[in-house]
């Protein structure tokens, strides 16, 4: 358990992201959280390098209700410290944190206060013995490193927590994912790190999680982009909803566009995604610009637009009224939004057709 969120066995896939403001900047960190929660974050990590940003944090967590993993690095003092003031769980490498007994003490903290720990091993900070051994990352070095973290909180019998093991190149994050999962129970969190930008970086991760989730490894993931966090959010959901593990918004369905759309498909879309943003309830909905495609489309979404002479709109897999292309993109939204206060309101029964509600 991540605070309130279950992570693992039959949970739903977990999406995060980690906040990329000042930890001692409170208020903005407090917005960025709130604003990655609108959009569906179930977990937020939080980088702590410092005890003024500990002190930092214990504000924070006391300002948010989503759950906060603390990143750290080194300071097992800072571990101590956010443990007292609330973190749900501790993301370190009980390996570089010193001594035996400094491990020792976060690992009795953590047992104290019932955090989970995140193992997260990362290939551009390998320890040097490793980096030595192997000459460079390979899939092999970060199972070792995370084997050798492993081992640790094995040794002193705590056996909650998590693993990482990222890397920016696809097969050797897969690869390293692969041989884990044969050697472990707990959960993995899974991440392309350093991905790249928004465009370049979903599409990695796309690649990299798509095929690790579709092999049944991976428990909570994060999009890692140069990129505003929500989009890592909105991206993580867009990967989890295509492979139908997890369905969160509306699942657009459209067409490239062709010379038979009899509307503008691509400002269309766009401008629909936009509206919609900030809806969280699952829903298909396809956009296809003509008659060839559109029908079939129209009939297995729950609302359709078929492009022709005239525009026709289905609902349920049936036409139900025609759409002028000046009023497409606002019908559609007016639609989308009635059909899910209708799923909300558990009112469904009787509605035949939509085009007379104003």
């Amino acid at each position: 358990m991540v605070g309130s969120v279950p992570v693992g066995g039959d949970a739903p896939i977990a999406v995060q992201s980690m906040t990329n403001t000042k930890t001692t900047d409170v208020a903005a960190t407090v917005n960025q959280i709130t604003s990655l929660q609108h959009v569906g974050a179930d977990i937020v990590r939080v980088s702590v390098p410092t005890m003024e940003a500990a002190e930092a944090f214990g504000k924070i967590k006391r300002q948010v209700d989503i759950p906060l993993v603390a990143d750290i690095h080194f300071d097992y003092k800072i571990a101590l410290r956010v443990a007292d003031l609330g973190a749900d769980c501790l993301r370190i490498n009980p390996g570089n944190i010193g001594s035996t007994d400094r491990v020792c003490s976060v690992i009795d903290s953590a047992k104290d206060h019932g955090i989970p720990i995140r193992i997260g091993v990362n290939a551009g900070s390998l320890e040097k013995n490793l980096q030595k051994k192997y000459g460079e990352p390979t899939s092999d070095t970060l199972v070792e490193s995370a084997l050798r973290h492993i081992d640790i909180l094995d040794h002193l019998n705590y056996p909650y927590f998590k693993v990482s093991l990222k890397a920016s190149d696809v097969f050797m994050t897969i690869n390293a994912y692969r041989k884990l999962a044969e050697q472990i129970e707990q959960p993995l969190h899974l991440g392309i790190t350093e991905a790249g930008s928004l465009r370049f970086g979903s599409v990695k991760s796309s690649i990299g999680l798509g095929i690790l989730l579709a092999d049944g490894i991976g428990d909570t993931i994060r999009i890692s982009l140069a990129a505003d966090p929500i989009e890592e959010i909105r991206v993580g959901f867009d990967i989890l909803k295509s492979l139908r593990i997890r369905n969160r918004g509306i699942n657009l369905i459209a067409c490239p566009s062709c010379s038979r759309q009899n509307f503008d498909v691509i400002s269309t879309v766009n401008d629909l995604e936009s509206h919609l943003e900030d809806i969280l309830e699952p829903m298909d909905v396809s956009v296809i610009g003509c008659v060839v495609n559109g029908p079939g489309e129209a009939k297995e979404a729950d609302i359709g637009l078929v492009g022709g002479s005239p525009n026709l709109l289905y609902v349920d897999g049936k036409p139900d009224h025609k759409v002028k292309n000046s009023s497409i993109v606002n019908e559609l939204e007016r639609v989308i939004r009635h059909r899910i206060n209708l799923r909300q309101s558990n009112n469904q029964e009787g509605i035949i057709s939509i085009k007379d509600i104003s």
